[in-house]
């Protein structure tokens, strides 16, 4: 025979595709065009056991061939007058054509339910379908005499002309091509049917049980071999144990012995052939069995049909494989241009296989959805036919009468179309690019046609029955489907990008790594909105109208949740971070903008979709952020100040550097903490700056608080001495005073220092007020580091104001130039510290350190033989000294109150020297002298430290005090009991009253009582030796 590319020629055994094969669930594995798409459409109409795809399709077929055999070109009595004057005229316009047109051949072809369908017509030219003559030609017609009566081999066969007429196909030809059938197995079954029915043409095919029919007459002879009639024998047998035990329409009793009867013949078919012969008992006992089966009623009332054929799912396998037939075999996207005339003959075999327009509707939406799926997806017609008969369907499912196997296999259906379409339409940005993201427009009707079916058409109950393979996901935005699948896809589409940036193991990089990672899918988020309105939003806008602001809204919320991932895994506040809040910030605008153009035609102004976007929040992040950097910081700075309580010696960090290491290490940190502040890369607000001045204030003044902390001036202080009345001077009582000192300090001390020492002494200061220096220094290294921190504060570009009080304080001091706002209380406190360890310094120095020289020894004895000049010789050199350790700033302030150190010792000296001490009114030159000598010290000391009217005016008291030892005896008692009885309060002493002791105050004074009276205590006089015995019975010196 000869084989012809085109598909005009039927001779051979036509190319398997997958056109023939979608109609068995063992079948998804042997699609010639299969795509992996096409694998996850799961199969609706059950299972059948012990057939094959080969077995459905030739059974199909016979049953087609069965109901069809009165038609023309099935074996009908018109058919004959066609190939009687096939080649009368030799044209293909003559005779022959009009007469095979008129017997149901040469169908026009543009059909009508492929125009309502929207399917485009074959490419090829209408007489496509024809068959050729000629020797060898395969151009056997099957109903001719010859073919009917002739050998069974397709080997012979009518054989037309040599001149190689043409003619259409009938549609038994084109049925016979398109379901693969060979000529063989055609004519056997051509036979068949004539022998069998022999005089009962209008017998009705459903009162016809097929297979036994070809049991009973086809015998082993009619085929090649044994082995080919045994697998075609088995296959009849297991169309019958499959439509008659298997499957039945009407259920069976559990011990119908009919039922067993056929099990034994069945399983006896398995090994060998059943003898089939007129006289075989199998045979008889076999068609016994299969009548009584067939022709059983539901109520036991006469049956017009027989079943064999009608139980479900069996009867959908064989009609869903005659449907298949309508795709052309090598163009299986396209719908022959007969499918017409192929669908009103297919509607002979509903009888038999109890198919009603209800199921034909299911079952034809199923094939059209199938074919699109299995040819992978590329024709949209097919898909859009599919969803035009859904509106069938959908009327059909709305009917009272269903019939609960209907509803079954609808839900089952429509369940599987749905499920392969939401697996895409949930996923959108995965299955439709932006080559082919038309086809989502043709499905996405059609998965929302068959919810809408299944949510308002198929009872709870049925959907209940049903193993559905995804569970129907309850959508809370009004059940809008739509806005389920944008907000999926989006999801899945986020979830892709990050996967394929490797940024789903972010949590376990290092920090710089998560922050490029974060930027980038800040970046690729974006991309992604874009495309998303671009491509996908216009064709999704037509269900959903925000559909652009529901990505947009899923979107901000997927990065949110990656942002919120990426902040809890950050320890501290950096650079990068404020870069990722920063394009976050961004992202948020831009997806923000996009639900505002999208949602400006809503009723509500798009406020409810906004109100999901639950905000980033991004300058508070960062505030938040900021203020833990904070507290970090200044948990740094607070160890340091920690360290220096613990560990402080107060020694110099170096002679160049002559502060206390903690005061460096101290302003270092804080410095490096404002430094680090600046450095981030936001706008900081004063509020802030003021924040961290103000904490880092609290420090600095608990630091100073620390540094302070070296004791006071009065421990250094001598307790004074209890008042005496001096005796008159006498030699003897000089010698006795030589002999045994009274004195705090032997006069041999004084006199081994003197020599010892002779005119340049050693400084005497120790190492305890050398440390106290250099807590002075500290401080004023405070001071100034102060300064500098606090222009800083002030004068930052990146300080913007967060208020109008700040504003205007900011503003003042940008104006001004220097800082006068943030560390006006550590300053305050720095420099009343200064003040205070300048006076324990000073006091120490001269109190205890030069007290062998000063206090101990000036005017010990006799004033002229005790000068100051010592004295003075070892406070220059304890001043040097000073001035060598001190810095500069911290000397002015150290020299004057070592000055006033010595003024209140000179004073102690003329006032509470003790008994070592008696001065005379002579003594009073010497003494104003010495006092002159002090003072020129200081006015002298340095350069300008101290200037001459601050010495004056410090001196003014002493000096005072000077004046008061010069005066008489007499004017001294005057201006005692004036002054003591005007301090007291009772004015003049009257006779017979005492003068009140006036109160030790400590502040010399001329004008004090006490301290005139102290003059008089340490005057060598009678007089006032007898006034101080009769007013106050003050004891004598010992």
């Amino acid at each position: 025979m000869g084989h012809h590319s085109r598909r005009d020629s039927v001779a051979g055994n036509p190319p398997s595709s997958s056109s023939s094969s979608a109609f068995s669930p063992s079948d998804h594995h042997h699609h010639h065009h299969h795509t992996s798409h096409g694998y996850d459409l799961s199969w609706p109409f059950s299972k059948l056991d012990n057939l094959d795809r080969e077995d459905i399709r030739e059974t199909a077929y016979e049953v087609f061939f069965t109901a069809c055999r009165s038609s023309p070109g099935f074996g009908g009595k018109n058919a004959l007058t066609f190939y009687s004057s096939d080649h009368a005229d030799g044209g293909a316009g003559g005779l022959g054509t009009v007469a095979a047109r008129a017997n149901g051949v040469g169908m026009a072809p543009t059909s009508r339910m492929k125009r309502a369908l929207g399917l485009k017509a074959l490419k090829r030219s209408p007489t496509r379908r024809s068959l050729s003559g000629g020797i060898g030609g395969g151009g056997s017609n099957p109903s001719s005499p010859s073919a009917a009566h002739g050998s069974a081999s397709p080997r012979f066969g009518f054989t037309v002309p040599a001149a190689r007429t043409r003619r259409p196909l009938t549609s038994a030809e084109i049925m016979r091509q398109q379901m693969r059938v060979t000529e063989q197995s055609d004519n056997r079954l051509r036979k068949t049917l004539m022998r069998s029915l022999v005089g009962q043409l209008g017998r009705r095919a459903e009162t016809i049980i097929l297979p036994l029919e070809l049991l009973r007459h086809l015998k082993p002879s009619e085929f090649n071999d044994a082995h080919e009639y045994h697998l075609w024998q088995k296959r009849q047998i297991k169309i019958l144990e499959a439509g008659l035990i298997d499957h039945p329409s009407i259920p069976l009793e559990k011990s119908n012995t009919f039922v067993m009867r056929l099990r034994e013949i069945i399983r006896a078919s398995e090994s060998k052939p059943i003898d089939t012969g007129k006289n075989s008992e199998t045979l008889r006992a076999l068609c016994n069995s299969v009548v009584s089966l067939s022709w059983r009623t539901p109520n036991g009332a006469p049956a017009e049909v027989c079943h064999w054929a009608d139980g479900f799912p069996l009867n959908l396998h064989l009609y869903l494989a005659l449907l298949q037939s309508i795709f052309d075999i090598k163009e299986e996207t396209m719908v022959l241009d007969e499918v017409d005339e192929l669908l009103e003959l297919m509607k002979k075999t509903w009888s038999t296989l109890g198919i009603t327009k209800q199921f034909h509707n299911l079952c034809f939406t199923w094939v059209l959805f199938y074919q699109y799926v299995s040819t992978g997806q590329t024709e949209s017609d097919l898909l859009c036919a599919a969803f035009a008969m859904l509106a069938d369907v959908g009327n059909d499912a709305k009917r009272p009468d269903r019939d609960p196997n209907y509803l079954k296999f609808l839900s089952s259906v429509l369940a599987s179309m749905q499920s392969w379409s939401e697996k895409r339409l949930l996923n959108y940005h995965e299955y439709f690019n932006k080559g082919i993201v038309g086809l989502m427009e043709n499905l996405l009707p059609l998965a929302l046609s068959a919810t809408k079916i299944l949510d308002e058409d198929v009872t709870a109950t049925v959907l209940a029955e049903q193993e559905r393979e995804e569970p129907t996901v309850d959508v809370d935005h009004a059940g809008n489907r739509v806005d389920y699948y944008i907000r999926s896809s989006t999801r899945n589409a986020f979830t892709k990008m990050i996967e394929q940036g490797n940024f789903s193991s972010m949590n376990v990089l290092d920090e710089e790594e998560a922050t490029e990672a974060l930027l980038q899918v800040a970046k690729e988020t974006k991309d992604l909105a874009v495309k998303e309105k671009e491509t996908f939003s216009p064709i999704l806008k037509r269900w959903h109208p925000i559909a652009a602001g529901v990505a947009s809204v899923t979107l901000h919320q997927c990065y949110g949740a990656l942002l919120k991932q990426y902040l809890a895994g950050m320890s501290t506040l950096t650079s990068d971070t404020i870069g990722v809040l920063q394009r976050a910030g961004k992202l948020e605008k831009i997806l923000v903008q996009m639900v505002v153009e999208d949602s400006v035609d809503c009723e509500d102004g798009g406020k409810a979709i906004v109100r999901e976007m639950v905000p980033y929040e991004v300058d508070s992040v960062i505030y938040h952020l900021l203020q833990k950097w904070i507290e970090e910081r200044l948990e740094a700075v607070k160890e340091c100040l920690d360290r220096a309580k613990e560990n402080e010696t107060w020694n110099p960090k170096s002679k160049t550097d002559p502060y206390a290491q903690s005061g460096v290490e101290l302003m270092k940190v804080a410095k490096e903490t404002v430094d680090d502040f600046f450095e981030i890369p936001i706008g900081i607000s004063d509020d802030l700056v003021q924040n961290l001045a103000e904490r880092l204030e609290a420090i600095f003044q608990d630091y100073t608080t620390f540094v302070a902390s070296c004791g006071t001036k009065q421990s250094y202080v001598p307790q004074l001495p209890p008042l005496t009345r001096c005796n008159r001077d006498s030699k003897f009582i000089k010698l006795w005073k030589r002999a045994t000192p009274t004195c705090s300090v032997p006069i041999e001390g004084i006199q081994q220092s003197a020599t010892n020492e002779g005119h340049h002494p050693r400084p005497s200061t120790s190492r305890g007020t050398q440390r106290l220096y250099i807590r002075l220094n500290t401080l004023h290294y405070l001071l100034s580091h102060l300064h500098s921190l606090d222009k800083i504060l002030s004068l930052s570009p990146r300080i913007v104001p967060s208020s109008t009080r700040n504003q205007l304080r900011s503003s003042s001091r940008r104006q001004l130039g220097t800082s006068s706002a943030y560390f006006d209380l550590a300053r305050l406190s720095i420099q009343t510290a200064a003040q205070h360890v300048s006076e324990v310094a000073a006091y120490r120095l001269i109190f205890q350190d030069s007290n062998s020289v000063f206090y101990d020894c000036l005017y010990v004895d006799d004033v002229a033989n005790a000068r100051i000049r010592p004295a003075l010789r070892l406070l220059k050199q304890n001043l040097t000294l000073m001035g060598a350790i001190l810095t500069d700033r911290a000397q002015a302030l150290a020299i004057k109150e070592v000055m006033k150190a010595s003024f209140e010792a000179y004073l102690m000296v003329l006032l509470a020297g003790g008994s070592c001490r008696v001065f005379c009114r002579s003594d009073h030159e010497m003494i104003e002298e010495d006092f002159d000598s002090l003072k020129r010290v200081f006015a002298t000391c340095g350069e300008g430290l101290i200037a001459e009217d601050v010495v004056e005016r410090e001196a003014e008291t002493v000096e005072g005090v000077v004046a008061l030892m010069g005066q008489s005896t007499e004017q001294l008692m005057e201006d005692f009991s004036i002054l003591a009885c005007e301090a007291s309060g009772i004015g003049v002493v009257g006779a017979g009253h005492k003068l009140p002791m006036p109160p030790t105050t400590g502040r010399w004074n001329r004008a004090d009582p006490n301290t005139i009276l102290r003059v008089l205590c340490y005057r060598n006089d009678r007089a006032a030796n007898l006034f101080l015995k009769r007013t106050f019975q003050l004891a004598k010196r010992r």
